[in-house]
């Protein structure tokens, strides 16, 4: 079905400004000219209070106090994104009743509604289209055929057996499924909006809960480091008093063989000189003495330097490094993989160095 315009319209300049100031006054929701009240947004931009109280509903993440106020339900505080730049609306506790009315848009909004009630009809601004095929004028709608056609053509023409309705009835109700559908659409915008804003929110929590939790876990490995380097200090100590006391005594014992050597190299010079004594009577008497020199060989006990007696098994420890792992609450060891709780690996180490 081929169809033309029947008349072109005369555009005037006072209608062209006219016009263009409509589409400032029309509504990002409801696609209308805005109802009183108006409210403007932190980021400028209009809405009617209603379209704002009904996109703050949608975007409601979960239950808010709601009270009645000025026949609607209004839900005090949170938050909502503007649906022309998405900026994000914070509302204090009067909600929606808190945002600014912004009266220089309704005065306008009066202004235009008088200018357009004082303005004659223009029949030049009327558009007819007309149908190609009969020259007849554009007036009914095929139903199976979804084609705009003349009355000629229902009657003689291929839509003679179609079902047929006025135009302007099938054009006032596709607009409105339009204009639903629009509505929908910013809705779920707005839906989408709100979820994205909660990701973000989890990025957020995500990111705090992760460093929270490697803070943690450093601490308690700082604290196991610690713990090691303690003990270590505490069982070297102990190795190193030992040591000293053993060599002490082996020092000592050396020095008491030392000075006995001395003696006795004293004593067989004595008994050399003895030798030569002609006086029986006096060698008699050197000899009694000589004869009570002798010999302590007091010595250490076999093994006595050895130090294998320090001896650590570590390897339950190593084993308990090995392992640990985190708290996976009732699913813990599901796998046939326990993992050592780094909490109580501490707790087992301040035991152990009570008994070792």
């Amino acid at each position: 079905m081929n169809f033309a315009l029947g008349y072109k319209p005369v555009q005037l300049g006072e209608s062209s400004t006219m016009d263009n100031l409509e589409k400032q006054l029309i509504c990002p929701i409801r696609l209308e000219m805005f109802t009183k009240p108006v409210v403007i947004l932190p980021c400028q931009h209009n809405l009617c209070r209603k379209c704002a109280n009904d996109v703050f509903q949608v975007c409601l993440s979960g239950p808010r106090p709601l009270v009645e106020s000025r026949g609607a339900q209004v839900t005090w505080g949170g938050r909502f994104r503007c649906p022309s730049c998405h900026h994000e609306v914070v509302l204090d506790r009067h909600g929606v009743y808190g945002l600014q009315r912004n009266l220089l848009v309704e005065n306008i909004i009066d202004v235009y509604k008088q200018e357009e009630s004082s303005r004659p009809l223009n029949p030049t601004k009327v558009e007819k289209l007309m149908c190609e095929e009969h020259d007849e004028e554009i007036n009914t709608y095929c139903l199976s055929c979804e084609t705009p056609t003349c009355s000629v053509c229902k009657v003689f023409g291929q839509h003679n057996d179609y079902e047929v309705a006025p135009l302007q009835n099938v054009y006032k109700r596709q607009k409105m499924v339009l204009s639903d559908s629009i509505a929908i659409l910013v809705a779920g915008n707005d839906r989408v909006q709100a979820l994205l804003s909660k990701m973000e929110e989890i990025c957020r929590t995500i990111h705090e809960n992760g460093h929270h939790q490697k803070q943690s876990l450093c601490d308690k490995f700082d604290r196991l480091y610690a713990i090691l380097e303690e003990r270590k200090e505490e069982l070297v100590g102990m190795i190193s008093r030992q040591q000293d006391d053993k060599l002490d005594y082996v020092h000592s014992l050396m020095r008491r063989h030392g000075d006995h050597l001395e003696g006795v190299a004293k004593l067989v010079g004595t008994a050399i000189q003895s030798m030569e004594e002609p006086q029986m009577a006096v060698f008699l008497q050197c000899f009694a003495v000589l004869s009570k020199g002798g010999s302590n060989m007091e010595r250490p006990e076999p093994g006595y330097e050895s130090m294998a007696h320090f001896v650590t098994n570590t390897e339950d420890l190593a084993d308990m490094l090995r392992t640990i792992d985190f708290k996976t609450g009732s699913s813990h060891g599901e796998d046939g993989e326990d993992g050592y709780d780094l909490d109580e690996g501490v707790r087992t180490w301040h035991h152990w160095r009570r008994w070792t």
